[in-house]
């Protein structure tokens, strides 16, 4: 039987790459390929792959969100974070999104293989660059449930938080998510008194320290 991959990265270069490697192992089949997180959450409800190879820094939908929301609907499905960063931020909140597997992005494609065939046998797969004493103290924190400011936020107000960081204006977040302006300004007014910021540069701040967007400022 093979094993049904999805690719998640918003460079398609990347993706085309994957793929061509992926296609040439008997025992992969990619099903399909998502340039950010919300169309790799509607792809994984169409497709049902048994492993995501998933980018962390996308557009509109970051990648520790889309992980959540993924696993929230599919929990079956497995999640590997493939990404350039090792910061404790990004490690922490994939972690917590539930992943399976965080490799770099500049492992050996023989790793990329590995971390697949482990997850998808039901196993995790880290990193050997990502330290086993910081995985080890983020299972330790997921334990004791305690949660970290970004997480007091609902999936809704993380997706506006994004947008609102990524520059995007009211009305164009109200058509992306297909709920009223009012809806907006209010999940935007919440934002705000949970983390006790009340400009939207002190909100895109947050957000790129978070890891929930990697815009510049």
């Amino acid at each position: 039987m093979c094993i049904r991959i999805l690719l998640v990265d918003d460079h398609s270069i990347i993706r085309q790459g994957l793929r061509v490697l992926l296609e040439k192992k008997p025992k992969f089949e990619v099903v399909g390929e998502a340039e950010n997180g919300r169309v790799a959450l509607s792809m994984a409800r169409k497709l049902e792959p048994d492993v995501i190879v998933m980018d962390i820094n996308m557009p509109d939908l970051n990648g520790v969100d889309a992980a959540r929301q993924i696993l929230a609907e599919r929990p079956e499905s497995r999640i590997i974070a493939l990404s350039m960063y090792s910061d404790r931020s990004y490690v922490k909140g994939m972690l917590k999104a539930g992943v399976a597997g965080y490799l770099l992005k500049n492992c050996a494609f023989d790793e990329l293989t590995k971390a697949i065939l482990a997850v998808a046998g039901n196993q995790t797969y880290l990193s050997p660059k990502v330290s086993d004493i910081v995985r080890k103290e983020f299972v330790k924190l997921m334990d004791a449930g305690e949660l970290g400011v970004a997480e007091a936020l609902t999936d809704k107000e993380r997706e506006v938080l994004q947008m609102i960081a990524e520059g995007k204006k009211t009305k164009d977040i109200a058509e992306r998510l297909h709920i009223s302006v009012k809806t907006v300004e209010a999940r935007r007014g919440k934002i705000m008194e949970k983390l006790r910021i009340n400009s939207v540069a002190g909100l895109t701040k947050f957000a790129i320290r978070e890891g929930l967007t990697s815009v510049e400022i």
